[in-house]
């Protein structure tokens, strides 16, 4: 039960043809649940899963609500569909950013990538992201590339699996080529889908499992919520 007045986290992820990304998602909410019981979480789809978007915002009716993107870049879903269908549905309801790129992201993807092969001396680390048309999402890639290197203390090239920039398999070519003992891949994506299934086949020597309900996602979340919700000059307690 939420308290009275508290806007509920409306959390909108792509939506996907996988069964277990869909419950990815709903793992993930469940954990921030744990961080805030009295917090009412929901969650949407933009497309191809249920509930969809219109239908959580409808559910909600009379509730404040903050939409948060569960997107780790800017583009097109991010930046137009989501934030254009919250506001004509709801235009009281309050937009959040993306997630990414994060420092939490970053500290998520090393504990992932360490779980499939922690980097030794000669290994090549690439962030594997499935790519974007628009440079604003290509940036943010970059971005969270750089983030990861800070925290592995090593640089970590970008390959991109539909579009964007140099394809993943070429970047894992590349790095085999200059020298690497292995080449690892992070996987930025939340959750198993077409996406990974393809970081999976780019020949690489260890791909790392997606970011998932990894407690620091879940806490990154909640931030992002906090972000929005200052607009409307009310906070809540954090844990």
């Amino acid at each position: 039960m939420g308290e009275p007045g508290v806007p509920a986290l409306l959390a909108v992820a792509h939506g996907t043809r996988s069964a277990e990304g869909a419950a990815t998602a709903g793992r993930l909410l469940a954990r921030v649940r744990e961080l805030r019981p009295w917090l009412p979480v929901h969650g949407a789809f933009a497309e191809i899963s249920a509930p969809r978007l219109e239908d959580a915002l409808d559910g909600l009716a009379g509730a404040p609500v903050v939409a948060v993107p569960l997107l780790l870049a800017r583009g097109y879903h991010a930046l137009i569909d989501i934030p254009g269908r919250v506001e004509r549905r709801r235009p009281d309801a309050v937009p959040g950013r993306p997630l990414g790129p994060h420092g939490l992201l970053a500290e998520a993807l090393a504990a992932r990538l360490r779980e499939a092969a922690a980097p030794r001396a000669g290994d090549a680390v690439v962030l594997a992201a499935p790519g974007s048309s628009d440079p604003a999402g290509v940036a943010d890639v970059r971005a969270a590339a750089r983030l990861l290197g800070r925290r592995l203390r090593r640089p970590v090239l970008c390959g991109f699996v539909a579009s964007g920039g140099p394809s993943l398999r070429a970047t894992v070519a590349a790095a085999r080529a200059n020298g690497a003992r292995r080449v690892l891949v992070a996987s930025y994506v939340l959750a198993p889908g077409e996406f990974h299934t393809r970081m999976t086949k780019a020949d690489a020597d260890a791909v790392a499992a997606p970011l998932g309900a990894h407690d620091t996602v879940a806490r990154l979340l909640l931030r992002r919520y906090d972000e929005a919700r200052r607009r409307t000059q009310t906070m809540i307690p954090v844990p």
